[in-house]
């Protein structure tokens, strides 16, 4: 399994398509898109780890976790089966929390490689099946819960459905897990501006056109002032998000049919204002994406069957 991939020649890499002069301060002039490893059947979720210098992902279908190794190039399992994990991130401590679909449960691998189940139940009723996760500067761990790994056994097991799609918050100290937003349709990804006072979530199934929502956040994890961040505006669809330094929104992109998939299929940028600044292509459909890299200035994207790479002129926020 492998989708054609040929670098770009030439400088500034025409791939990478700018959408307002905005973006060109992001934008390094001899900087390409790389695919750094391919052969997979839905590639999700990355999540750098700087203190081993490697980068991992799922592979959701192939019930695996992948680490690709920034010093030698090289491809690993790092486990398998994987529970169909999909989304990671690294709490305050640096473990890796994970999202599994096939389990429903929110994971914590310790320092010894051991699991501890963080959160599989609210009020009593399982989990749907944790999609992404992010964890905040105060220790507390936030999640969307759609229904997509209990639909078939693609991505997990076909099961009924006990609670409703949701994000949820679980307090540092490990406390009764919070459901913080329950109206929007297959919320996706999610991630907090740089002061962590704004907390973006996708809306993966919103009709008639895919949203990104912005929430302020207050004390406790409460949150107010629901407003549209950033519309589709067509067939376009986001999945994973991230937010750099400086406040910009870089969401994966894509479209699953019609005459524009190949246009849309990549990442898709956006200022702290909403605006879109640019698009960067890629010749499969992006899931996730992170920053990483010695310098976290490197954008891993996890698309489809592949993973590429783009060095940029900012930094993930931390």
């Amino acid at each position: 399994m492998s989708t054609p991939f040929t670098p770009n020649a030439r400088l500034p890499d025409p791939s990478i398509e700018v959408l307002d002069e905005r973006f060109l301060a992001l934008r390094l002039f001899s900087a390409t898109v790389e695919r750094l490893a391919t052969g997979f059947y839905w590639a999700e979720g990355p999540v750098w780890f700087g203190d081993g210098r490697y980068l991992l992902f799922s592979d959701i279908p192939n019930n695996r976790i992948l680490r690709w190794d920034d010093c030698s190039g090289a491809l690993s399992e790092f486990r398998k089966p994987s529970n169909n994990a999909n989304g990671h991130a690294r709490d305050r401590q640096g473990r890796l929390i994970s999202c599994e679909h096939l389990t429903r449960r929110i994971t914590r691998t310790e320092y010894d490689g051991s699991i501890t189940v963080l959160a599989d139940r609210f009020d009593g009723k399982r989990l749907n099946s944790p999609n992404d996760i992010v964890c905040a500067r105060d220790g507390s761990i936030w999640f969307t819960d759609p229904l997509f790994g209990i639909l078939g056994k693609w991505e997990g097991e076909p099961a009924e459905s006990e609670t409703p799609m949701a994000v949820y918050r679980l307090p540092a100290d490990g406390s009764k897990l919070q459901r913080v937003i329950d109206d929007l349709n297959a919320p996706n990804g999610l991630a907090f501006s740089p002061d962590e006072k704004i907390l973006y979530v996708v809306e993966s199934r919103a009709t008639p056109h895919r949203k990104i929502w912005a929430y302020d956040v207050a004390a406790g994890g409460k949150l107010a002032h629901k407003r549209v961040f950033a519309d589709a505006q067509g067939p376009g669809a986001y999945d994973g998000i991230k937010v750099d330094v400086t406040g910009h929104v870089w969401c994966g992109f894509g479209s699953s049919s019609g005459m524009q998939a190949e246009a849309l299929d990549g990442v898709r940028v956006y200022a702290p204002d909403g605006a879109a600044v640019a698009q960067i292509h890629l010749p499969e459909r992006c899931a996730n994406l992170c920053f990483g890299g010695p310098k976290n200035n490197r954008l891993f994207m996890a698309a489809s069957h592949s993973l590429y790479a783009l060095y940029v002129n900012t930094t993930g926020a931390v």
